[in-house]
Order: C-alpha cells, then sequence, then structure tokens
C-alpha cells in the first residue's frame, strides 16, 4: 500500500472530492481504502459514508443507462452475436418485472454479477425508481460491511480484495449449484 505520507496532502487537499469519483467507478475497495484513512483521521467519516453510498448508486445508474440506452447503439451483428434480440428482451422485461427486487438485492451482494445484472435491469427497461429502491436496500448493508472491514483491517487492502473476489466467486458457484438442483428436481417431478 501507498505510505499514508505520501497520500496524506493529497487526501487533506481533495480527499472527498477523490473518493467520490472513484466509488463511481470501483466501490468496494475504494471503500475499504477510504474508511481506513478516516481512521486515521484524513477523512471524516460521516460524510465519507454518505459519499460512498451515493457513489455507489451513481455507479448503478451508469450500468442501468449503459444497458437502457446501449443496446439500441449497438450493432446488429454484436446483438445477434450476444443473443440480445426482441424476444431475449422480452424475456428479460418479464423476469425484471417479477423478480426485479430479488434479482438487484443478490447481485448487489454477491459482488460479481452485479454490473452485468445492472446492465440487464436496464435493457430490460426496469422503472428507475424501483430500480434504484432495491439497489439502495442492498448498497446499505453493503457499504457499511465495507466500511466496517476498512476501518478494522483497512491496512491490508489488497488482501482484502482477492478475498472479496473468492468468496463472491464462491457464493455464486453455490447459488448457481442449488438453483440446477432446483432445476433438475423440478423437471423430474414434471
Amino acid at each position: 500500500m501507498i505510505p499514508l505520507d505520501t497520500l496524506a496532502p493529497l487526501i487533506g487537499q481533495y480527499g472527498l472530492w477523490l473518493v467520490a469519483a472513484a466509488s463511481v467507478v470501483e466501490g468496494p475497495i475504494v471503500t475499504v481504502v477510504s474508511t481506513a484513512f478516516a481512521r486515521e483521521g484524513l477523512l471524516p467519516l460521516w460524510p465519507l459514508a454518505a459519499i460512498l453510498f451515493a457513489g455507489d448508486l451513481a455507479g448503478d445508474l451508469l450500468h442501468y443507462a449503459i444497458g437502457r440506452r446501449g443496446l439500441a447503439n449497438l450493432p446488429r451483428a454484436w446483438r445477434r452475436w450476444l443473443r440480445l434480440g426482441p424476444s431475449q428482451a422480452a424475456q428479460l422485461s418479464r423476469h425484471f418485472g417479477q423478480h426485479g427486487g430479488k434479482t438487484l438485492v443478490l447481485a448487489k451482494l454477491t459482488h460479481s454479477v452485479g454490473a452485468p445484472v445492472l446492465v440487464a435491469a436496464g435493457m430490460a427497461r426496469m422503472p428507475v425508481l424501483p430500480f434504484l429502491g432495491w439497489n439502495a436496500l442492498a448498497s446499505l448493508p453493503k457499504t457499511a460491511a465495507l466500511m466496517a472491514l476498512g476501518w478494522y483491517a483497512g491496512d491490508a487492502w489488497r488482501q482484502i480484495e482477492t478475498w472479496l473476489g473468492r468468496w463472491t466467486w464462491l457464493f455464486l458457484i453455490l447459488i448457481a449449484a442449488l438453483a440446477a438442483i432446483w432445476l433438475l428436481r423440478r423437471r423430474a417431478w414434471l
């Protein structure tokens, strides 16, 4: 990690502005590192918490906008290659209409699949207010947990980033395995 002596003047001058911009792009590790700086007295804790929460939601909205506006701008050949035709868009719309909240919360808390699901919500044209509401609901405990991690173990941020990636992939694999078992049993009963 870069020594705090080197970062202190930069953080002192632009701290919360830097965190605001960085949290939109890469929220989890920025949350851990900036909270470690807050523990050292370089950033104020409560304004930092509000900025991290807002930055996380702003990043979610950017992903949503990419899905909502970006699909139409993709070349037709790419849409075909990605299998993003009208029938898939209709399936996405139905899914997010029925299970949008659960899907968003689960994706947000697993960290690894968050971006594709947020883009898919935009592609499905999920209404913005429910989208923001579900993401805010998931962002509160996620931001709080990452801040706690940063407060108590922030000096080990590189190791934390590795652990986050591994555990979220493991959690995702477990969910996929359970879903596969459920589908297989469901088909066997039909």
